[in-house]
């Protein structure tokens, strides 16, 4: 079943948590897009999690790290909740 679980939960929700990060770095790409409603309320949801690995890797001119090494971090958390079973 899908949604078996605590484990199936937690893991939908951090994969939904991936989709938003991976839909709000794409919006930052589009000047247009910037002062769009969505587009602060996807910031309200993502930063505070994104600025926690900007503090550990800040960004190199242009290049940010962070949203890489968070969804990394998410998927990671991920796997080790399936294996565990939680």
């Amino acid at each position: 079943m899908f949604f078996a679980g605590r484990s199936g939960i937690l893991s939908v929700l951090i994969d939904v948590y991936i989709l938003l990060i991976f839909v709000y770095v794409l919006a930052t790409w589009v000047p247009e897009w910037r002062y769009q409603s969505w587009h602060r309320t996807l910031g309200a949801i993502c930063e505070p999690y994104l600025n926690v690995f900007r503090r550990l890797v800040p960004p190199v001119g242009m290049i940010d790290l962070s949203p890489m090494i968070a969804i990394l971090a998410l998927v990671v958390i991920s796997q080790m909740l399936r294996t565990v079973g939680l």
